[in-house]
């Protein structure tokens, strides 16, 4: 499927960016800009099932494949945040971009200490005032953000991670250079996989204080700890 996308800046150098569940691409509204100042053309995508991308056909191999439809191969940069970064590391061979950044992916579904993805379906009905109380250090945009993303969210996404398909994609070695950023705490990537990772090839960076969505929750630490990266 071809993916809905906005673009940022008319730089030489490309960027794409892939947004977690429950959202599209309007949760980079400032990260897109920031790249594009950097000299990148940023090209944000909505996933399947998200914002005005179409619906059907939920799965995470089924967005890596919507991916490898709609962006560039080799871009020089591919940043994926959550399920983003699950469905960009299913993807990340075949769209070959020189480095890739994942930031708190949702790699390890199905564990004890992990997310069930289902719980999600709930925040279908949560209101603004929940999401600000939820998110205290988001900015006023930010929430806005939120309530219509998810007002343009088909929750059968959540539910095609769930049960069965709750499973740990942990990639074996980065097949590009590779960043993974973690939110502290990570309700996502432990302190083991932290060393795991780095085992495998992958550089970790913690973001100190900051939640899920790093980039939303503290915007600066974000930017600085994709340092030598972007």
């Amino acid at each position: 499927m071809k993916l809905h996308t906005r673009e940022w800046g008319t730089g030489d150098r490309v960027a794409v960016l892939v947004h977690g569940i429950m959202s599209d691409h309007r949760t980079w509204r400032r990260v897109g800009p920031a790249l594009a100042d950097k000299g990148y053309r940023v090209i944000g995508v909505d996933l399947r099932g998200h914002g005005a991308s179409g619906r059907g056909g939920y799965g995470p191999e089924i967005f890596a494949d919507d991916l490898v439809d709609t962006l560039p191969r080799g871009a020089e940069l591919a940043i994926g945040h959550s399920l983003g970064g699950m469905a960009l590391a299913l993807a990340v061979e075949r769209l070959a971009p020189t480095r890739a950044v994942y930031s708190d992916p949702a790699w390890v579904l199905g564990a004890e200490s992990s997310v069930d993805p289902a719980v999600f379906v709930e925040f279908r009905r949560a209101t603004r005032t929940t999401i600000a109380n939820l998110n205290p250090r988001w900015d006023e945009a930010d929430v806005d953000v939120e309530v219509a993303t998810l007002a343009a969210w088909d929750p059968d996404t959540a539910l095609a991670l769930s049960g069965a398909n709750a499973l740990d994609r942990t990639p074996a070695a980065p097949s590009v250079p590779s960043l993974v950023q973690v939110a502290d705490p990570s309700f996502l990537i432990s302190d083991e996989l932290k060393g795991e990772l780095e085992r495998r090839g992958f550089e970790v960076r913690t973001v100190k204080g900051a939640g899920h969505t790093i980039h939303r929750d503290d915007f600066d630490a974000y930017m600085g700890s994709l340092e030598g990266w972007a």
